[in-house]
Formats: structure tokens, sequence, C-alpha cells
């Protein structure tokens, strides 16, 4: 669901800013209005992001390989990271030079006044419908988390993607309507300037926090924790298991989940009836959480004795692991 809710948000803003970027560019043509230039460039750069997230999709999907034999899932966080850097660039940097530049040439706006007012609204109404479906097709997934959350929690890079360049994509024409709006009822073209410089910071803030987040998943993340919960109870709901005794989890692409575990095992009288049962406790932990697609148990005998011996002693206990110890 997040990967095609995701995808029918990409093409709505993609649809969106290239009739944006074309009816701002002429009216930066008309005008020279700095604020209409800034936010032309904007919004060239958010269609060409739109068509990278679409691009790190398509070959995320491609099959694994001896090379690469996770596959390319994490390819989507690539691009999105891709997707900050032109951002904080082509957007953030360019509007600010360009405010930069404008404050220095303080011209008004001298003819086809009603242009880029008419061009900002008309584009204000554009954006809040791409917005309003990048909200409805994030609500399928977000559940009851806070946006901020959502943002800084999400697996999938797109939809947290999409979401703040259309907010700031709004919030950047709203300042470009007042900075335009300011420079002809003063005719000094620095208010220009101003919401130009705005809209600058605005962009490169989005840039920066895109950044941090898509980092930390291509760092690696593990599981959450409702998540790592939900495999622990797998793992030991039957028979096979008597204890974890360490587990590591990890996002290998935003729909796959990598599990990894050491598990202390009771006495089994065969290598068959051992594989039977952790084949039971995989089935268990894919019925649990569906994104654990690959998984790796590692069985054991736990040593009760040795664990007792020890319980006075502190233990530093990872996040997703149970404390334990093997006998071998």
């Amino acid at each position: 669901m997040s990967a095609n809710g995701g995808t029918k948000a990409i093409v709505a803003a993609l649809l969106a800013n290239v009739g944006i970027a074309v009816t701002k560019f002429v009216a930066f043509l008309l005008t020279g209005s700095s604020s209409m230039l800034a936010e032309s460039i904007h919004s060239v750069a958010d269609s060409g992001n739109q068509g990278l997230l679409l691009l790190g999709g398509r070959r995320a999907k491609r099959a694994a390989t001896p090379q690469h034999p996770f596959g390319y899932g994490r390819e989507r966080y690539i691009y999105a990271f891709i997707v900050s850097i032109v951002l904080f660039t082509v957007g953030g940097l360019f509007a600010l030079y360009e405010a930069y530049h404008k404050w220095g040439h303080k011209e008004g706006i001298t003819e086809w006044h009603a242009v880029p007012v008419v061009v900002l609204v008309v584009a204000i109404i554009m954006e809040t419908f791409s917005f309003r479906t990048a909200i409805k097709e994030s609500n399928h997934v977000r559940g009851n988390q806070s946006w901020v959350k959502f943002v800084r929690r999400a697996k999938a890079p797109e939809l947290p993607v999409v979401l703040l360049e259309d907010l700031g994509a709004l919030v950047g024409l709203v300042f470009a309507l007042f900075g335009v709006s300011m420079t002809l009822i003063t005719h000094n073209g620095r208010w220009d300037a101003v919401g130009t410089a705005m809209i600058g910071v605005l962009l490169v803030t989005i840039a920066v926090i895109l950044a941090i987040e898509t980092k930390s998943l291509l760092l690696g993340e593990g599981a959450e924790a409702h998540d790592v919960t939900a495999i622990e109870k797998a793992i030991t709901a039957g028979p096979e298991i008597e204890r974890i005794i360490h587990m590591k989890t990890l996002y290998l692409g935003p729909d796959e989940l990598l599990v990894a575990a050491k598990v202390g095992v009771r006495t089994w009288h065969s290598a068959e009836e051992l594989a039977s049962g952790i084949n039971a406790v995989e089935a268990r932990i894919r019925a649990a959480v569906p994104a654990a697609r690959v998984i790796y148990l590692e069985p054991d005998i736990y040593n009760a004795d040795a664990d007792r011996a020890d319980s006075g002693a502190a233990t530093h206990i990872e996040p997703g692991e149970t404390a334990g110890r093997s006998g071998g």
C-alpha cells in the first residue's frame, strides 16, 4: 500500500509542478520578479525530484544478484537523499543568490502588474490539490502517529519527501505572494528580494531535514519497537524455542526487514526435527510482521546455570535484544 500510495502522490505532485513551473516562468519573463524566478526554479527542481523518486522506485524492484544478494531496495533511500541535495542546491541556494542579486537592483515591477498575483493564486490552488493527495495517501499508512513522527519514522521515503516538498511549495508560494504584493504596493523591489530570501531559507531548511532523515535510512535502521516485540512474541510463542539469546533487525529496503537471532532451543532428537521447528518459527515471524522477509535463526543450547550465575551482574541490553548466554 505504501509503495502504491507513494507513486500516486509522486505523479500528482509531478503533474502539478510541471504546469506550475511553466506558468511561473512566463510570469517571470513578463514582470522580471525575482520571487517568480525563484519559484520557477523551485518548481523545476521539484519536478526533477519527483522524477528521481519514480526512477528510484523502479530500480529498487530489480532482482537480487550475486554481487547484491539482498537486492536493491535501498536505492529508494539513495534517490531520496539525492532529492535533498537537489532541493538544497538548485532550489534553496539559487533562491538565496537571487535574493542577494535583487537586493542590489531594487527596481519594482513596472508592467503586467496583475500577472504574478494571478499566477501565484492559481499555483496555490494547484499545489493544494497535490498536497491533499499526499496527505490522503499518507493517512493510509500513518496510523495514529503524529505528522512529525511519521516523517521521522517512515521506512518508505517517498511519501515524507513529497509531503515536505508540497508543504514547502505551498509556504513558498505564500512567501512569493507576500514579496510580489508588497513590491506592487510600495514600488520597492527589495520586498521582492525579501520574499525570495524567505523562499531560499525555507527550501534549505526542508532540504536539511530530508538529508538527515534519509541519511539515517541509508546507514541502516532496525525495526520499530512494536515490530520487535511482535517478532519476539512470535519466536517464543511455540514449544520450539526456550528463549531468545540475542536478536538484531535491519531494514534492507522500505518493505524488506532482515531478522537475525541466536535462540536457545530444547533438545531435539534429530536434525530434521530441529529444521522443522525453525521453519515453524520463521513462519510465525512472517505472519506477525510481513516485512520480515529475510530471517536467519541460529539455534543454540541455552545454559540456564550460567545465566543464573551472572544474574547479579549489570547487563547492557541493546534495543531489540534479549539478555542471555549460550552454551557454546
